[in-house]
């Protein structure tokens, strides 16, 4: 199993949280099942950037992104090096440190913060 750790988020989970998760889970998936409920407005479709998750640690034990997550990725406000869509990024079996951004665009394009 790998630990992923969540780091505190004023709305989805304050305290943080631990999620033990499958390696090849997908992230958003495994998040789920540990009660870490991350946005995903084209369910899960990689259209839009509802779900970017910044990987904080263990960023390297994830398969590569694919060319489809790399452009839309390119629309998320606060897009770092770090950055990933949740709904494409693989468990490795590092575990992994994970910052869910404050902001987030929606697949209208309007900036909004999150519920």
């Amino acid at each position: 199993m790998t630990r992923l750790t969540f780091l505190p988020h004023p709305e989805i989970c304050p305290e943080g949280a631990v999620v033990d998760a499958e390696p090849g889970a997908v992230l958003i998936d495994a998040a789920a099942a540990g009660g870490v409920e991350l946005e995903h407005a084209c369910e899960k479709s990689c259209a839009c950037t509802t779900c970017h998750v910044i990987v904080r640690d263990g960023l390297r034990s994830l398969p590569e992104p694919e060319e489809d997550e790399e452009d839309v990725l390119d629309k998320a406000w606060g897009l770092t090096p770090e950055s990933r869509l949740g709904c494409q990024a693989r468990v490795g079996t590092q575990d992994l440190v994970i910052e869910i951004p404050r902001y987030t665009l929606h697949v209208d394009s309007e900036k909004k913060a999150r519920p």
